[in-house]
C-alpha cells in the first residue's frame, strides 16, 4: 500500500516521521492524557522508539501496522497518535491519543471514522474493534457517536498502574459503517 494520507472535515492522517518525537512525547509522556490508556507514560527514549518503529513499520510486507500521526488539515504538527493493527479474518483494532488540548471538540470521532476509512474502505476489512478503559466514559461516547457499539468486556486485560483493568470493546462491520455526511 502507499503511503497513508487521508483527509477528513477538521483531521488528517499521515504517516509518523522521525521529527514527530516531541509532539507525541507531549502526549505520551502526560500522565493525564495516559491516564485511561494500557500503559504508564512514557519516557522520551520509549517515544523515540515508537516513533522509529513507527517509521520502519510503514515499510514492511505485508504490513499489518499502520501508526499515524494526527494533525489538523493542511498542517504538519501531530496532535494526535492513531493506530491500526491488522488481524486474520480480514480484522483490525484501533487505538488513538490526542493531545489534551484537543479534547472535547469531536475530533476523537473524526479520527475513528479516518481509521474506519483507512480499514474498510483502504484494506477491504470486514470488521473494526477498539477497546477503552471502563473509567473511559469519553471515549465511550465518542466510540459510539462513530457508530460503533459497544460489545462486551475483556476481563483483566491490561496491567497497567500497578494493577490489572478490564476493557470494554466496540466493534463496527464492514455493513455498519458509514463515511460522515
Amino acid at each position: 500500500m502507499t503511503p497513508v494520507h487521508l483527509a477528513g472535515r477538521r483531521l488528517a492522517l499521515r504517516e509518523v516521521e522521525p521529527g514527530d518525537t516531541d509532539d507525541l512525547l507531549a502526549i505520551y509522556g502526560d500522565p493525564g492524557a495516559t491516564r485511561h490508556l494500557g500503559f504508564e507514560p512514557r519516557t522520551r527514549e520509549q517515544v523515540q522508539s515508537i516513533v522509529g518503529r513507527s517509521v520502519v513499520s510503514a515499510g514492511d510486507t505485508p504490513r499489518t501496522g499502520y501508526c499515524l500521526a494526527v494533525t489538523g488539515p493542511g498542517e504538519h504538527r501531530l496532535i494526535g497518535y492513531a493506530r491500526l493493527a491488522t488481524e486474520p479474518q480480514r480484522a483490525a483494532t484501533i487505538g488513538f491519543a490526542l493531545h489534551p488540548a484537543e479534547w472535547g471538540r469531536g475530533l476523537g470521532t473524526e479520527t475513528v471514522h479516518l481509521l474506519c476509512e483507512l480499514g474498510f474502505n483502504g484494506l477491504g476489512l470486514h470488521r473494526v474493534w477498539a477497546a477503552r478503559s471502563p473509567l473511559n466514559e469519553a471515549s465511550a461516547r465518542t466510540l459510539l457517536r462513530a457508530g460503533m457499539t459497544e460489545d462486551g468486556r475483556i476481563r483483566d486485560h491490561v496491567f497497567v498502574h500497578g494493577a490489572w483493568r478490564d476493557s470494554i470493546t466496540y466493534p463496527i462491520l464492514e455493513h455498519e459503517w458509514r463515511p460522515p455526511a
